[in-house]
C-alpha cells in the first residue's frame, strides 16, 4: 500500500473548520472530487483531494509575484480571509463587488492586469471570471459540491460558503505561497483569516 503524504495541515483542523462539508447538490464535474453523502443529504468532499489541490494552487500562484495574482470574493464570507492574504502577502484582492472591465478596459483608471485570478465562487463571481476569460489569464477557482467548473483552469474542491472553511484555506494558502516564494514565515495567526 502506498505511503500518503502528510497534509498541509492536521486533518483535525480541516474537519474542526468543515473545509469538507459540501451541499445537498452536486453536479457532475465535482463528482470525482466527492467523498460520500451523509444522511442529511449534504454530500462530502474528499479531505485528500482537497489538501492535494490546495498545494497545486499554491504552487501554480508562487509562479506569480504577489502584484500580478488578484483574489475575488463576492460572497461575504470571504471578505476577511482575502483582506488577510492581502496582509500576508501583498497580493491584489477585491472582498465585495468586482468592479467590472479592470481587466478589460484600458480607458479606466482602475485598469490593472494581473496574471492569475482565484475566485471563491465562480457563480457569484462570474463577471470576474468572464473578463479574466476576455483577458486571457488563467482563473482558480473554488468549487463546492454544486459548482461547474466551466472556464477554470484549476478547481480546488472545498466548502467554498463557510467563514472557517474559506478562513483555513486562505490561511493554508498564503502560508505556503510564502514558504514557496522564500517570503519568510507567515505570521498572521489563524484568526486573522477566520471568525468564530
Amino acid at each position: 500500500m502506498a505511503e500518503q503524504k502528510p497534509m498541509l495541515v492536521p486533518l483535525e483542523s480541516y474537519l474542526k473548520a468543515g473545509i469538507h462539508i459540501g451541499t445537498k447538490f452536486k453536479t457532475n464535474y465535482m463528482e470525482q472530487f466527492i467523498y460520500k453523502a451523509r444522511p442529511d443529504g449534504l454530500f462530502v468532499l474528499n479531505l485528500q483531494k482537497i489538501d492535494e489541490r490546495l498545494a497545486l494552487c499554491a504552487k501554480m500562484l508562487a509562479v506569480y509575484a504577489p502584484e500580478e495574482i488578484l483574489l475575488v470574493s463576492r460572497r461575504e464570507n470571504g471578505w476577511k480571509p482575502l483582506r488577510a492574504f492581502h496582509k500576508a502577502t501583498g497580493a491584489k484582492v477585491f472582498p465585495g463587488r468586482y468592479p467590472p472591465g479592470i481587466l478589460t478596459n484600458l480607458e479606466l483608471k482602475t485598469f490593472i492586469q494581473p496574471r492569475v485570478m482565484l475566485v471563491t465562487d465562480a457563480w457569484p463571481d462570474r463577471n470576474a471570471v468572464q473578463d479574466a476569460v476576455k483577458a486571457g489569464i488563467p482563473i482558480v477557482g473554488l468549487c463546492d459540491t454544486n459548482n461547474q467548473a466551466n472556464n477554470l483552469d484549476l478547481v480546488v474542491p472545498c466548502n467554498n460558503k463557510g467563514k472557517k472553511a474559506l478562513g483555513i484555506f486562505f490561511w493554508i494558502l498564503a502560508r505556503e505561497y510564502m514558504k514557496l516564494r522564500s517570503m519568510g514565515d507567515m505570521t498572521l495567526p489563524l484568526e486573522d483569516f477566520t471568525d468564530e
